[in-house]
């Protein structure tokens, strides 16, 4: 038993020592606010456009029947309206038909003919409302009231009406998913050049001050690498629920003036977990390459200089990945998903567009290896620095130099 601590819980211990010294800093508390001023803005800016643009679109509901059908409706609106109100939506008119004339409501909707969200054909008799499926079963009981009222039934003689949902296309689905791929992307890209810094500046700071080389001696660097990552990877999942709570404060004041992203195809809750694993891998790499970079600087300006190329490098990935999204199954994706620092966002973004979750295990393994090799190599390349600046053959010149300096006043003494 020599007593000696082992790796992981050499690790534990640094990155207990880390998490608590950077949370309870004041530094911290300021970091956590500053993203939030600019967001809050740029939320309630984008909230006033939303309200802006909805009420400069507000759907409408379009009417294609034949001449005396639109007359006889356009009065039962001008009637009702005053005293139903907001129950009723906008109308307007599309076109009045001929005798014996069709027209594709489908089409017109698809080509956004006076932003009409559902349109009405047939005789007021037998309506027949197409849109799709939220927005007709909302407006099914207007245009049953309009239509009975035009008619002039009875209160309780309302005509039925059928309704013709149209269904999305494989395309639209598609086009949809391709946008929250590329939302999701960015977002964990902005959080792991956020806060994969803080990785950077505590090595820096430590190396200045001398605690990193005394951490060195007492336990395996090893340690103190993995250590310092998970010590910074917990203190982002902080940040972000810190975040993502204020994002969620936010969103239940803005209600639905907040814009929503189509489902992914495996799914939210499967879409999110997957993001907080990705985001953890992207972060261990990227965090990893920094340390591997700060055991090359001894000074502020050298991580500066040393760590731009590998920002750059960042940027690089993150548009190869970008670039894959449009293309899946092809060579481009293959290659961003290979190599490591691309890796979490291709398959991320590989989550928004195939429900198979069996690539995203061998993704992990695969990112998971990379990190283990990077520290690895960044704690060796350490090590060898710190020993060549502290080897034993400094140490002797420096006791030489001290033995020296303190036997001149013995001389002179004597």
């Amino acid at each position: 038993m020599s007593g000696r601590l082992s790796t992981w819980q050499a690790a534990f211990v640094i990155a207990r020592r880390d998490f608590v010294a950077i949370l309870w800093s004041r530094s911290f508390i300021f970091f956590l606010l500053g993203p939030l001023f600019p967001v809050l803005v740029g939320g309630f800016a984008g909230g006033i456009g939303q309200r802006v643009q909805a009420a400069a679109d507000r759907p409408v509901l379009g009417v294609a029947m034949q001449a005396a059908d639109v007359s006889a409706l356009r009065a039962a609106y001008d009637a009702l309206a005053p005293r139903v109100g907001a129950a009723l939506p906008e109308m307007t008119v599309l076109k009045q038909l001929e005798p014996g004339e069709a027209f594709d409501a489908e089409a017109a909707l698809a080509a956004k003919q006076a932003n009409a969200a559902a349109i009405v054909t047939g005789t007021l008799a037998a309506p027949k409302l197409t849109g799709t499926a939220e927005r007709i079963a909302e407006w099914q009981g207007p245009v049953s009231m309009l239509a009975a009222q035009a008619l002039g039934r009875a209160p309780k003689d309302y005509p039925a009406v059928s309704l013709a949902a149209m269904a999305s296309s494989t395309a639209q689905e598609h086009h949809g998913q391709i946008m929250t791929a590329q939302a999701g992307q960015l977002l964990l890209f902005l959080l792991t050049m956020l806060l994969a810094g803080m990785v950077l500046s505590n090595l820096v700071e430590e190396k200045g001050n001398k605690i990193i080389e005394i951490l060195a001696a007492a336990i395996p660097m090893d340690a103190v690498f993995l250590g310092k990552l998970f010590a910074m990877l917990a203190v982002s999942f902080v940040g972000i629920a810190v975040w993502a709570s204020a994002y969620g404060g936010f969103a239940l004041v803005a209600g639905n003036a907040m814009p929503m992203l189509p489902e992914p195809a495996v799914g939210w809750p499967t879409f999110i977990a997957l993001g907080i694993a990705y985001f953890a891998m992207a972060y261990l790499l990227i965090g990893s390459l920094f340390l591997a970079i700060g055991s090359m600087a001894s000074t502020v300006r050298e991580v500066q200089t040393l760590s731009m190329p590998a920002s750059f490098a960042q940027i690089v990935f993150f548009m190869l990945a970008a670039f894959a999204v449009s293309a899946p199954g092809s060579l481009y994706e293959w290659i961003a998903i290979a190599v490591p620092f691309s890796s979490p966002y291709a398959m991320l973004a590989r989550a928004a567009q195939s429900p198979l979750l069996w690539p995203h295990l061998a993704a992990f393994a695969w990112q998971a290896l990379c990190v283990a090799l990077l520290i690895r190599g960044g704690a060796r390349l350490f090590r060898t620095r710190v020993m060549k600046s502290g080897g034993a053959g400094n140490r002797g010149k420096k006791r030489g130099l001290f033995a020296r300096l303190s036997a001149k006043p013995v001389r002179a003494a004597i």
